[in-house]
């Protein structure tokens, strides 16, 4: 085994029904095992391309399937054919409402995670969906051994307690579906994470020819400081551009496992104790917004 992970970023844009998805998605995972990928990576919902925006709710709900429909089972099933994990998101069936859901299978077609997306942007079209309930983290078997895998999606970035709560449970690398402009202050925030936690994180975005998406798909190894140098490295091995691909990084599990053994942050110094306002569920201005759960 040579330490280093490598994953492929689906960059690629929706064809606009669920069987060309399908279709375009199983090409886009043979294209990653291609590259040489041990995991692949979906864009948020990549089920109906997350064409949630400028219809009703009733008609995009609509597009929900089963989390064992034919269209996430046969990404389980070409994961085995492939021997490459696979992370597939859709819009997922669920009483009282559609999840925003990834599914993860491991290289032999078994599935190691069903997560749906926590922080859903209840501040939009997204109130019509059901909020997942947890985060989650798995041993993912690979090619370079098992890897602690958790996920979030999209705006779950937007809030430390995600990647810390995915981090304390033992995440090695977070796998983060994405759909909307990736600017430099959401890149920010998936480097802070990193750094902060001591992990890696790899997000996939649409392309820059899907409505309010830009690529600049990402992958941030969390690893900020090395034994022999002088000062910090860029913690980013990959930056995708505008342009619809599959891009491969490539994890150095080694570097980031020594990295982990030996550096101040993650959980080394915090106090717990002294964090109970994180659980407090007051809101006062001036961030009262209209639109939240109770």
């Amino acid at each position: 085994m040579s330490g280093v992970l490598r994953i492929a970023l689906l960059q690629i844009a929706p064809t606009g029904s669920l069987e060309g998805n399908l279709e375009k998605g199983l090409r886009g995972c043979r294209e990653a095992r291609r590259l040489g990928a041990d995991i692949a990576l979906f864009p948020e919902m990549w089920s109906n391309g997350y064409d949630i925006y400028g219809r009703p709710a009733p008609d995009w709900t609509a597009d929900a399937i089963d989390a064992d429909s034919h269209f996430v089972r046969a990404f389980g099933r070409l994961a085995a054919e492939l021997d490459m994990a696979i992370s597939v998101t859709f819009l997922e069936r669920h009483p009282g409402g559609p999840r925003n859901t990834l599914a993860l299978y491991d290289r032999r077609g078994e599935r190691q995670l069903l997560y749906a997306k926590v922080h859903t942007c209840d501040f939009d079209a997204e109130r019509a969906l059901t909020p997942g309930e947890d985060f989650f983290v798995s041993a993912l078997d690979t090619a370079q051994g098992p890897v602690q895998v958790g996920a979030m999606i999209c705006f779950d970035r937007e809030f430390p307690e995600s990647a810390r709560i995915l981090m304390l449970r033992g995440a090695e690398l977070i796998l983060v579906p994405n759909a909307c402009p990736m600017e430099i202050n959401r890149l920010s925030q998936l480097r802070a994470r990193t750094y902060e936690n001591m992990l890696a994180i790899a997000t996939c975005n649409y392309p820059a020819s899907v409505p309010d998406c830009n690529g600049g798909s990402s992958v941030f190894d969390g690893v900020a400081y090395l034994p022999d140098a002088a000062g910090s490295r860029d913690t980013c091995i990959l930056q995708a551009g505008l342009e619809e691909g599959v891009y491969l990084a490539e994890l150095d599990l080694d570097q980031l496992r020594a990295y982990r053994a030996r550096e101040v942050h993650g959980n080394a110094f915090r106090r717990p104790e002294k964090y109970g306002s994180l659980v407090e569920r007051t809101v006062s201005p001036p961030f009262l917004r209209p639109g939240r759960r109770e």
